[in-house]
């Protein structure tokens, strides 16, 4: 007798369709082919104690279990589910009519318990594109995988409820999410207000917002660099329920939903440590998983003591900051995963930390200033729309017990710009804000006139800025202009934008 019933293989951030077929002779003997992994393998014992605490009798047969498609590798416990339930299926246990219309997925505990599976939300998406009726997971995932709209998700605690539901004797109710109680869930912890003083820093990062810049903040220690990257979310426009979808499934197959959790509506902000290892940053293994530049996907990656990092593991950010994905190739299988994020390092200026600082005298011996920032090469470097210098509050402002402007005031202005960004780019797709730009879309809008061109001459050769720096600088006008709604880049918006153009001086350093 041959049963078939069906899971999912997660691939990049994508799920596919595995067919398991289960097929019964006579003999005793155990057989589990399709590339499963050792994980896949010890679902036998899984089950076998499963069965004995619940009741249900593992035939005394010869079984062969083959998991179609036969050349992706299949792995984790997930696979326990789908596995349990064709056994079950092949020894009249349960009814094989309702097999074909759902897909299965979970861990099973010894006791017959359903534990948390990751790319639960994927795995959903597939199965209605494939025209399954619905999926059947673990309750705890159900939230997540609710939100796909058209399917019915089935959430169970455990094998028996499957079992009973299957068979006709027991309705669960499917999971059903309200879209528009998720769009009010958007809570940032930490809001601009708080922060004492830097006015400037909060005017950069307004603009880096504004029109998706990326920054270098540089300064000494305990000047605030790390309390302002961490609240540049918060001024942020809000993700849009495609965006959502995609972050969703990229922390999904991460394992980083947690239980009961649903859609992803406030953007990621990932800090890794500055000893993260090139997998960790750009995702890798033998089976590739997203890493930290794409579980910042649509939101915010800082890198703090940028300069401490390997000079190779900073390199690898250079060709997903350009294309807005990253290609993680192996021997068997190639995976793209995306890597739309907003770069926000950050950096002491100095070995000792007190070069340019107003107060304290910097200690670095000649040409170290130089030789530590020559640590960010410049084509990294290049790729970095605005270099900001911050510097210590003073007492007077710490002490000051007056708010400032709130996160929910900047993120205004920050949408509105962004909205003339949509409106000019429409027709042009894959281009969303200014930063985006190219040399074609640059010389189309952002035009000088003759007095700014003249400026733009002279600080090119007065301040000793590189050529690198005149499209950075063309871009951040560009956005100054939006922030100010003028369709015209002016001479206030070109003069601003020069000056975060700092670490390209000459004598920056020496």
């Amino acid at each position: 007798m041959l049963v078939k019933s069906f899971g999912c293989a997660i691939v990049g951030i994508n799920a596919i369709i595995v067919t398991i077929e289960v097929n019964s002779e006579k003999g005793i003997q155990f057989f589990l082919v399709g590339l499963p992994d050792n994980s896949v393998k010890e679902s036998q014992q899984r089950i076998l104690a499963s069965f004995s605490n619940l009741g249900y009798k593992f035939p005394r047969k010869r079984l062969t279990i083959n998991m179609a498609p036969a050349d992706i590798r299949k792995e984790g416990a997930a696979y326990d589910l789908p596995l349990a339930i064709g056994i079950m299926a092949v020894s009249n246990q349960v009814e094989v009519s309702k097999l074909e219309q759902y897909i299965l997925m979970g861990e099973l505990s010894l006791d017959g318990t359903l534990n948390p599976i990751k790319g639960a939300l994927p795995m959903a998406i597939k199965a209605k594109e494939q025209g399954f009726k619905g999926i059947i997971i673990p309750k705890e995932n159900a939230n997540e995988a609710g939100i796909v709209e058209g399917i019915e998700v089935i959430g169970a605690e455990d094998l028996s409820q499957v079992v009973d539901f299957l068979n006709g004797q027991r309705d669960i109710e499917p999971e059903r999410i309200d879209m528009d109680s998720l769009a009010q869930e958007e809570h940032y912890s930490l809001d601009f207000q708080d922060v004492k003083g830097q006015e400037a820093i909060k005017r950069a990062l307004e603009i880096a917002a504004a029109g998706s810049h990326n920054v270098l903040l540089i300064g000494s220690p305990g000047s605030g660099k790390t309390m302002l990257a961490k609240r540049l979310p918060s001024i942020l426009p809000p993700m849009t329920l495609a965006e959502a979808l995609e972050t969703t499934k990229i922390h999904s197959v991460a394992g980083l939903m947690g239980k009961n959790k649903t859609l992803l509506v406030t953007r990621p902000f990932r800090s890794p440590h500055h000893s993260i290892s090139d997998a960790g940053l750009c995702g890798g293994g033998s089976f590739p998983q997203p890493g930290e530049i794409s579980l910042a996907h649509n939101g915010v990656l800082f890198l703090d003591e940028v300069p401490e990092m390997q000079r190779h593991t900073l390199e690898i950010l250079r060709q997903p900051m350009e294309d807005r994905e990253i290609t993680v190739s192996r021997a068997k299988m190639s995976v793209q995963f995306p890597a739309n994020f907003m770069l926000v390092a950050a950096m002491n200026p100095c070995p000792c930390g007190y070069y340019n600082h107003p107060d304290r005298e910097c200690v670095c011996k000649p040409g170290e200033v130089q030789k530590y920032l020559n640590k960010i090469s410049g084509p990294l470097m290049d790729r970095i729309d605005l270099h900001v210098e911050v510097l210590p509050v003073p007492y007077n402002e710490l002490s000051d017990s007056r708010k400032g402007e709130s996160s929910l005031e900047i993120r205004e202005r920050v949408i509105k710009a962004r909205k003339i960004q949509e409106a000019r780019y429409k027709e042009y797709p894959g281009i969303h804000s200014n930063a985006q730009m190219t040399s074609r879309l640059l010389q189309k809008y952002c035009v000088l006139d003759l007095a700014g061109r003249e400026a733009l001459s002279r600080a090119m050769h007065r301040l000793g800025l590189s050529a690198r720096a005149y499209d950075r600088i063309l871009k951040v006008s560009r956005t100054i202009a939006d922030l100010d709604g003028s369709e015209r880049i002016q001479m206030g918006h070109l003069a601003e934008a020069i000056n975060y153009r700092s670490l390209d001086r000459d004598n920056w350093g020496s």
